[in-house]
């Protein structure tokens, strides 16, 4: 079963990302890095709950 998660910049705490992930193959909170507009470059993104 895949559920959307919010991604939150570790640094800016700023939440720009909507992705899904499988839950019962990675169970662990997403971390990934993407791009921050505001800091012009990427940075660790956490998974945060809704």
């Amino acid at each position: 079963m895949r559920k959307h998660v919010i991604l939150e910049a570790a640094e800016t705490h700023e939440r720009l990302y909507l992705t899904s992930k499988n839950v019962r193959n990675t169970p662990e909170r997403l971390e990934l890095r993407k791009y921050s507009p505001k800091l012009r470059r990427p940075v660790v993104f956490r998974e945060i709950s809704r």
